[in-house]
């Protein structure tokens, strides 16, 4: 063999020279001392009949680990796959250990020395098997690198062999792999290792690492007799010089540019392979892919099949048949010898493991122990499937005796009692030798529950046990949860424990149910006396509550009561100063204060539509602006936006207008008013408050009117009284025009009203009043239908009500059965005979009898809203009191209202009065005409003049309205006037009329019933000496008011489109003629309310303008399909019937 020696041959020397220094009786026991020194630590194969072992059962994967890492101290180590040195090493080491044995045997049997010819004879045989492995050897390390091993990194410098050009480039990377060398070995201790030791473990890696070296040539020599074959020297090679690269060493990934960012309608751009080798979450995260692409992995990386359910019973069956089947075989035949197991298992490993492979030695990987131990698992798992398991659930508890194999992982524990000599348990206690310290207090505690409970059998898991005694350890006791986690047939005791009375079965079963029954029968005794201790707590708490809250209460009513006297005080004290100087504040700079809130009770504002809408219909006090001494503040229940407020400086600017007659004159006037609204209406919108309460809770709105009205006289004039009112007069400081709550609230009832009524003798329709039961009402009823048998439909009315919420009516003599035959009864008598109570008391019976059941079925509620049916308004007044009385016997029927102000000074002034319009009710008011022309002036202004005194009388102050109704009586032909209602407030008429007023700079003389209104003459060219001042001409007007006119359609369309609509029309406000039509915006919200002013020269024309712009607008916003919500028909149609009964006065009157 030509070339540099092989290293296995100088590694074959080295071994030669250390063996033929040591004596042969140890010659196969143990490896050479500087191989041994150098950290590869070699042990020697033990000897087993005749075969090496490589290693015992357990240990087998470290020594043969070891093994393969100790042959190659001259060699780089290999990683990974057979090394056919180590194969050759034990068949070194078998040969000298054969050759060790026939000298000695041939010593022993001829007692003759040995030929040493023979000894070399078998070295040079060996030589041959080295020499024969030699080039595949080669041929294999060349694939893999190699790493020589040494302590001292800084000390010994890695060469370049001369005669190994094979190793050339396992050198290269030596350092990295020496490290990972030194990490997977385990090193010799270093106080095991003398200083010779070192020094020749350092020697030997310097022939190691350059055996081609002269000193190394010649210490060989000289030491051990070895010469070394010449080695022509050859040229090194020349090693690269490293160089530091300097800036960045990898190429930018690609990303997705700006412009595609920022334009998704670009093309992608490519995705080349490299990028894709990135992954998808690399792509994503560079733009390359959008976050919000769906992507689907083809094939996909889960796939969907479908899985067959069985039924419960299913299952059932075949448990209990496998059960069945199982239970048959018996029980030596599945036992287990475990030693016999143990035996086999161990001769199986060994053999597996002594066997060598042809192509060299396996290194066992790292997941040898995981296999094995799933080896295991899957062993036990295949075992108990042999053995037959069956659910503890489909067995008897004593029947139930499991067999577990004596694997060391399991054991079984009969009838509650540990058997410490059981074959299982010493396995068992075998296995878990380390842990048995913590297992032993642990399984006590399991006996005891097991005895407590009576469970016959038990099998634990040993490796269930380990993860529940970690608690143990820290000191905590064990749960019966933890206890059982342990158990293979947890399911089947668990389910034992919660049989009823198990517990009593166990061990001192009779003392823990005699325990069982006196601890419930004492809980039951402590939980009756708790539940009666509880009722009485209770009890005490809510009486400790209720008296707290009583106290509470009657504080704050106390409170209350103290703050409204108050506040009453202070309003009498500041009314006697404004009665005593009136003359003076009426005619002086002043201020007032408008605040038109319905002060009715919380029910009937909740009750009510639209409330803020209904506090705004009386916008039209704004014209009391017309005395150039007064500014009116007006507090608004809504918020007005910017386009209707610009229309109301508009409509107020037309001042200058009429007074010139000139239309160049209007204006748009911006001082003299203002409007507020309380910013409470804001924080409360679904409280259903009084504008006066919401005021009292505005404290910005409060100082505002403080600071316009300071330093002048001002006083407060309200709508319907409300304990509020006072509040905020006083928060002010200043008076009311108006009378104290408590007096208006008990006369603007229906009763109240009559009562004044009364006193005054005013004539008022038959009827009944304080009516507070139904057996006074049916009483009340029964004599007024006798007294008045005339009359055919009877009213009746709630007291505290407004309008016709509170209103019902029946036709009884359409639907009184015994009506007729009562009318012929008082036929037979005389009218002072029939006046008798025994002429009567035979049709009373017979109509007290009937008149209940025609009530029920034909009273009719004018509100169905409020009162859906008669039995639930009879409720409403009986309980807050009612009146009875006549409707009027006739088929035209005329209602007036008169309003009234009763100054402080005691004068009494007619402000407004006018015929009622109805609309689709007799008894629900649309609008009216003014001047009122159905009654005679002077009876009106007598009737009046008598109220105002009975209202003084009872303190009754400021402003007032008055209902009257009028009609030709059919017997006597002569006008009846009846005194119907009274209210206590600012009507809605009076404001529309002051704004009628206003606008025409006209008079209402309501003792005469007259409107006049004064018209500028037209400018006449006359000669100067002629001149003469021309005087106005007083002409008169009739009015028709509204402002309880509503249409759905006229949410859809705005204001000013609105207006630009009536222009085109014609529909508008002349200011020189002081007639036309003008309107009052109410609100901005829904604006489907609003009210409308009508002036011309006659009633007749008034009426037809009126009814015309109703129908104009009603034509406009709606159409065929969408008429709406609207009460415009019903008042056309009213005002058609009287237009005809006007038409056949006026002719009358001509005839």
């Amino acid at each position: 063999m030509t070339g540099p020696l092989p290293l296995p041959y100088c590694s074959l020397a080295y071994f030669r020279m250390a063996t033929a220094q040591l004596p042969h009786g140890n010659c196969s026991t143990s490896a050479p001392s500087f191989l041994c020194g150098a950290g590869w630590n070699i042990p020697s194969p033990p000897v087993r009949n005749g075969m090496v072992r490589s290693a015992s059962r357990r240990h087998g994967s470290r020594r043969g680990s070891e093994r393969i890492r100790s042959f190659g101290c001259g060699m780089a180590g290999i990683s990974g796959g057979a090394d056919p040195v180590g194969r050759l090493l034990v068949q070194v080491q078998n040969d000298l250990e054969h050759l060790k044995k026939k000298l000695v045997q041939t010593s022993q049997e001829n007692g003759v020395t040995v030929d040493v010819q023979v000894l070399e004879t078998a070295i040079q045989r060996t030589e041959l098997g080295l020499r024969k492995h030699t080039q595949d050897y080669l041929n294999y390390i060349n694939c893999s690198p190699m790493t020589i091993l040494h302590d001292n990194k800084e000390k010994y410098t890695t060469r370049v062999s001369k005669w190994a050009p094979q190793l050339e480039a396992a050198k290269q990377n030596q350092k990295s792999l020496v490290s990972d060398l030194q990490n997977t070995r385990p090193h010799p201790p270093t106080s095991h290792t003398s200083p010779g030791q070192q020094h020749r473990l350092t020697l030997s890696t310097r022939i190691m690492c350059n055996p081609g070296n002269l000193t190394h040539r010649d210490l060989l020599s000289q030491n051990y007799g070895i010469s070394l074959p010449l080695i022509s020297g050859k040229p090194k090679p020349s090693v690269p010089i490293e160089r530091i690269a300097r800036g960045p060493t990898v190429s930018h990934l690609s990303v997705l540019p700006a412009s595609h960012r920022m334009d998704a309608s670009l093309p992608p751009p490519p995705v080349h392979e490299k990028d894709i080798q990135k992954g998808i979450l690399s792509l994503i995260q560079r733009g390359l892919i959008p976050p919000a692409a769906r992507l689907t992995l083809v094939p996909p990386a889960i796939k969907q099949q479908p899985l067959s359910l069985h039924g419960a019973h299913a299952r059932r069956t075949a448990t209990y048949t496998q059960g069945k089947a199982r239970n048959h075989i018996k029980t030596a035949d599945t036992s287990f010898d475990a030693d016999h197991i143990h035996e086999n298992t161990s001769s199986h490993l060994d053999e597996s493991e002594n066997q060598l492979p042809e192509r060299g030695l396996e290194t066992p990987s790292p997941s040898h122990n995981v296999s094995a131990k799933t080896t295991r698992t899957s062993t036990n798992v295949a075992w108990k499937e042999q053995q037959g398991f069956i659910s503890p659930e489909s067995q008897d508890a004593w029947a139930l005796t499991p067999v577990t194999p004596d694997t060391g992982h399991y054991f079984t524990i009969h009838n509650c009692l540990l058997d410490p000599t059981a074959a299982d348990f010493q396995v068992f206690k075998q296995h878990y030798c380390f842990s048995w310290g913590s297992f032993i207090t642990f399984l006590e505690s399991l006996q005891k529950l097991l005895q407590n409970y009576a469970i016959p059998t038990a099998v634990v898991n040993g490796d269930k046990m380990i993860a529940a005694t970690l608690d143990q350890e820290l000191g905590r006791t064990p749960s019966v949860s933890q206890l059982l986690s342990v158990l293979e047939n947890r399911s089947w005791v668990q389910k034992l424990l919660s049989h009823p009375g198990q517990r009593y079965k166990g061990r001192d079963g009779k003392e823990a149910a005699a325990q069982k029954i006196q601890a419930t029968w004492r809980g039951y005794r402590e939980r009756v006396a708790y539940l009666a201790y509880r009722r009485q707590r209770w009890a005490a708490g809510v009486i400790a509550i209720a008296w707290l809250l009583h106290v509470q209460k009657s504080r704050v009513k106390k409170m209350l009561q103290e703050s409204r006297e108050r506040h009453l005080q202070n309003f009498r004290s500041r009314w006697k100063h404004l009665a005593s100087n009136w003359n003076h504040i009426r005619t002086c700079r002043r201020s007032i204060i408008h605040i038109p809130s319905l002060g009715y009770t919380e029910k009937q504002r909740t009750q009510t539509l639209d409330l803020h809408i209904q506090q705004n219909l009386q916008i039209g006090r704004l014209c009391d602006i017309a005395d150039p001494n007064v500014d009116v503040i007006y507090i608004s229940p809504v918020k007005l936006d910017e386009e209707t407020e610009q229309y109301y400086r508009k409509l107020l600017g037309l001042r200058a207008a009429v007074l010139s007659g000139n239309p160049l004159d209007a204006t748009e006037l911006h001082d003299r008013f203002t409007i507020l609204t309380p910013e409470a209406v804001n924080r409360f919108p679904n409280h259903h408050m009084c504008l006066s309460t919401l005021l009292k809770y505005s404290p910005k709105t409060l100082q505002r009117i403080r600071n316009l009205t300071q330093g002048r006289e001002t006083y407060v004039v309200g709508r319907v009284p409300h304990s509020d009112d006072l509040a905020v007069a006083d928060m002010i400081g200043v008076p009311i025009l108006g009378t104290e709550a408590e007096v208006a609230h008990l006369y603007s009832t229906k009763s109240g009203g009559k009562r004044i009524f009364t006193s005054a003798n005013i004539p008022t329709p038959p009827g009944v009043y304080d009516i507070y039961s139904q057996e006074q009402f049916y009483t009340s009823l029964c004599q007024l239908i006798i007294d008045n048998l005339p009359v055919t439909r009877w009213l009746f009315k709630v007291d505290d009500e407004f309008g016709r919420n509170g209103t019902a009516f029946c036709d009884i003599a359409a639907h009184l059965p015994c009506y007729a035959w009562a009318v012929k009864e008082r036929r037979r008598y005389s009218e002072e005979t029939w006046k008798q109570k025994w002429a009567q008391e035979k049709v009373l019976q017979r109509i007290a009898q009937e008149l209940p059941q025609v009530l029920e079925h034909y009273g009719q509620p004018e509100n169905r809203s409020r009162n859906p049916t008669w039995d639930k308004f009879l409720q409403a007044l009986v309980s807050r009191g009612g009146v009875i009385e006549a409707f009027p016997p006739a088929e035209s029927i005329t209602c007036l209202t008169i309003d009234l102000l009763i100054n402080p000074d005691g004068e009494i002034q007619m402000l407004s009065c006018g015929d009622q319009i109805h609309g689709s009710s007799p008894l629900q008011c649309v609008g009216s005409s003014v001047p009122q022309c159905s009654v005679p002036p002077d009876i009106i202004t007598s009737m009046c003049n008598r109220i105002g005194e009975a209202c003084k009388t009872r303190g009754v102050l400021g402003y007032l309205s008055v209902e009257l109704l009028t009609f030709i009586d059919t017997q006597s032909l002569e006008q009846q006037i009846w005194a119907t209602d009274l209210d206590l407030c600012y009507s809605d008429q009076l404001a529309m009329t002051q704004l009628m007023l206003y606008l025409t700079n006209g008079t209402l003389d309501c003792r005469n019933s007259r409107l006049t209104v004064p018209i500028v003459p037209k400018k006449v060219e006359r000669p100067r000496h002629k001149a003469q001042p021309a005087e106005n001409i007083i002409l008169d007007r009739v009015a028709v008011l509204s402002t309880r006119l509503v249409h759905t359609n006229l949410s859809l369309v705005y204001y000013n489109v609105f207006f630009q609509m009536c222009k085109a029309h014609g529909i508008g406000y002349d200011v020189k003629e002081k007639q036309g039509t003008v309107f009052a915006l109410l609100e901005n919200q829904k604006r489907h309310r609003i009210g409308m002013m009508s002036i011309a020269e006659d009633l007749q024309g008034a009426l037809m303008t009126f009814a015309r712009n109703l129908f104009i607008i009603h034509q406009e916003i709606s159409a065929p399909n969408m008429q709406g919500e609207t009460n415009f028909k019903e008042t056309v149609q009213e005002i058609e019937t009287i237009l005809g009964v006007t038409e056949e006065n006026k002719l009358e009157f001509e005839g």
